[in-house]
């Protein structure tokens, strides 16, 4: 909130037109009566003389207020314009009939800087008046000003944050919440309340010190990262649907696979794991048949990946136990399932038969029939999946297998292809709208690993060549190009210039309140706070330059890093291609893993070099960081090198077919608000069910 605050004013001193909003008034109210009492201290806000608003706040000449009542016979400084509600007033002068005010306008189309009617007006309304440094999301909809701010807390909704994040032109940021706002603290005693400190820290930097470090919180959750807060708020969708539409939906998704995965799952593993503790201690000696300890649980993951990749997992725990002694074995469980890994990690799972076909022996009668049931349901689902792709054509459908044939055995083929793309995608809720599969799921998670290969699979040669019809030779020689193209990559430094940007934007904050602080002394006649306050701008507006020109930097290196990515994406996904075709022809043979020869990122030694602080001097820019710099133009060599290949055609008489790696044209952005995506059919055991659960539903339809 703090940050918020500052950010605020300091836009507000630079005389742009900026809004601060907030999810609910008494947020909002309280960042008012920060913002006012800075302007207040400041001199911008005349506080000798008050009046009384809405829930008993004080606003005085100077101050902004918001409306909210409408008022259409006032004539609000323009001719034919009335007051609105949510109109903001900027406050003139008080009088003992009301407030003279001029409306707040549009902002300057060239400057951006706040503007305001020409005409000051005779208002007497502001007994429900606001503040109006901070607002609602809701009174900020259909605004439009140069900064926007939004304080977030983690409970809000997408839409809301949607609002509040577009009303800047030139700039939008959020503050975030990282901790909850009310956590339990069981620890006995009392601490000092908050205020205190805030108090105590805005005091020392009106005097023109430097504050104290602010002590660590004691106990209680660690801080979320930002980004993760706001990924949970887009996940949620405040939008209301009427109840036809809430029932379609929930027909559509009643048999969804992250629900029935989730239902299979549960129903088998407590089966699955008692089977392999059963083959485990057959094949142990019968002086090591005792009970396995807690750390069994990881030894039946691997004899479950064993599973997938096609072996027998009784001759694999077999194997592995005879494989060496057991003796001085502290855990048994830990030493078989290091044994097993060494061999299995290298495999790839198989395909696996339909849900129908998997279903244990269970020694529950019903348990079994209901489970038999859900891989029934499964199965249709995964189906039903790849006629809806077929129907819809998603981006991500195209993108893997490529246009959708018009009928007959080859649509049917694309069908069956995309069920096992859209099954994993809808298992493991992957919603990337171009990218079919994502990244290779980890050997922590077997089930989904197999799912991600199977789907990998069906993936065809839409833009490029099939590595399962080329011979051995040829895939080793495309792998081995992993590290060739790896090799010259540009080092990764979104998190430095994420770091270095949110210092140059502090500093400027920084320097602008310093400045005004400075101003303020000077008008008190208080020389020496004043020339305090003066050092610290000058300071901040050196780090400011600093942090700037390392921007730079890490600006042109992620650019150039971009340049790579999109350069080298078809050769990259082809060498993991070949190397995960070569491991499936030959299981048994021990393939070390694919490895990048990119740059390592910035170590924390490395990454503390780029921080700054007001107190101390600014040397020299950090060695790698310079290097950055110099590196830049052996990297647009290699580009220009690139691009001037050319394919040979076969016939020497012929021209060259066009350009090894054609330049890439960077893709227009999708617009913000996207159409309702289409639902997919319900199962007709699904509408069966909901007819018989709602009788006089068939009459109304």
């Amino acid at each position: 909130m703090g940050q918020a605050v500052k950010t605020y004013l300091a836009s507000y001193l630079a005389g742009k037109d900026v809004i601060l909003t907030a999810a609910d008034w008494a947020r909002c109210r309280e960042l008012s009566a920060r913002v006012r009492d800075d302007l207040v201290h400041l001199g911008l806000v005349d506080n000798t003389r008050a009046v009384r608003i809405a829930e008993g706040a004080e606003a005085s000449v100077g101050d902004l207020v918001i409306c909210r009542d409408n008022d259409h016979g006032l004539e609000a400084g323009e001719p034919g314009r009335g007051l609105a509600n949510g109109d903001i007033l900027r406050i003139e002068a008080i009088t003992s009939h009301g407030l003279m005010v001029r409306r707040l306008l549009e902002p300057d189309p060239t400057t951006r800087e706040r503007r305001f009617t020409d005409r000051a007006f005779h208002y007497n309304g502001y007994q429900t008046c606001d503040l109006a440094y901070a607002v609602t999301g809701h009174s900020a909809q259909g605004g439009t000003v140069h900064t926007g701010l939004t304080l977030v807390t983690g409970g809000e909704d997408r839409q809301w944050l949607y609002a509040a994040m577009t009303r800047g032109t030139d700039s939008n940021l959020v503050f975030v919440h990282t901790t909850p706002a009310k956590v339990a603290d069981p620890a006995p005693g009392t601490r000092p309340a908050p205020e205190l400190e805030r108090y105590e820290r805005i005091r020392q930097e009106r005097e023109g010190y430097l504050p104290a470090q602010r002590p660590a919180p004691l106990g209680g959750p660690d801080p979320r990262q930002p980004i993760a807060v706001l990924a949970d708020i887009l996940d949620r969708d405040g939008s209301e649907h009427s109840a036809l539409q809430t029932r379609a939906r929930n027909l559509a998704n009643a048999d969804h696979l992250g629900v029935l995965n989730a239902i299979w799952d549960a129903e088998t593993r407590h089966a699955q794991n008692t089977r392999y503790q059963e083959l485990v201690m057959a094949a142990l000696p019968p002086g090591y048949r005792h009970q396995l300890s807690h750390q069994a649980k990881w030894l039946y993951r691997t004899l479950r990946s064993a599973e997938l990749a096609g072996l027998d997992p009784a001759e694999v725990a077999r194997s592995a136990i005879e494989s060496r002694d057991l003796a001085g074995a502290r855990d048994l469980a830990s030493v078989i399932d290091a044994r097993i890994r060494q061999r299995v990690y290298p495999l790839l799972p198989q395909p696996q038969a339909p849900w129908a076909e998997r279903v244990p022996g269970l020694p529950d009668p019903d348990r079994r029939v209901y489970l038999a049931e859900i891989a029934a349901m499964m199965d249709d689902r995964k189906q039903r999946l790849g006629k809806f792709a077929a129907k819809h054509a998603p981006a991500w459908a195209v993108k893997a297998l490529g246009p959708v044939p018009e009928d007959g055995p080859a649509r049917r083929e694309w069908e069956r292809r995309a069920s096992s793309i859209g099954a994993y995608r809808e298992m493991y809720g992957y919603q990337h709208p171009e990218d079919p599969i994502g990244p290779e799921p980890t050997h922590d998670s077997p089930d989904q690993r197999a799912a991600w290969h199977e789907a990998f699979l069906t993936l065809g040669p839409a833009d490029g060549p099939d590595v399962r019809g080329m011979p051995d030779g040829r895939l080793w020689l495309i792998r081995d190009t992993y590290t060739a193209e790896t090799g010259w990559a540009p080092r990764h430094v979104g998190k430095e210039l994420r770091l270095v940007r949110l210092g140059a934007a502090n500093a400027e904050l920084d320097a602008i309140r310093a400045g005004a602080e400075a101003q303020a002394a000077r008008k008190d006649g208080d020389h020496a706070r004043a020339g305090r306050h003066e050092f610290w701008a000058a300071s901040h507006r050196a780090m400011r330059d600093r942090y700037r020109a390392q921007e730079e930097t890490f600006a042109q290196t992620m650019d150039d890093r971009a340049e790579w990515e999109r350069s080298t994406e078809n050769t990259r996904h082809l060498a993991i291609a070949a190397d995960a075709e070569l491991r499936r022809r030959h299981p048994d043979q021990r393939t070390g893993p694919l490895r990048s020869a990119e740059p390592a990122p910035a170590s924390e030694t490395e990454r503390e070099e780029l921080a700054l602080a007001p107190d101390e001097k600014i040397g020299k820019m950090a060695q790698w960081v310079r290097d950055l710099a110099n590196q830049r133009q052996a990297f647009r060599d290699k580009i220009e090198e690139r691009q001037g290949l050319k394919v040979p055609s076969e016939d020497p008489d012929w021209e060259d077919l066009g350009e090894a790696f054609p330049a890439w044209n960077r893709p227009e952005r999708d617009a913000i608000l996207q159409p309702p995506k289409p639902e997919i059919q319900p199962a007709a055991k699904i509408l069966e069910l909901a007819r018989e659960r709602e009788p006089g539903r068939e009459a109304a339809d």
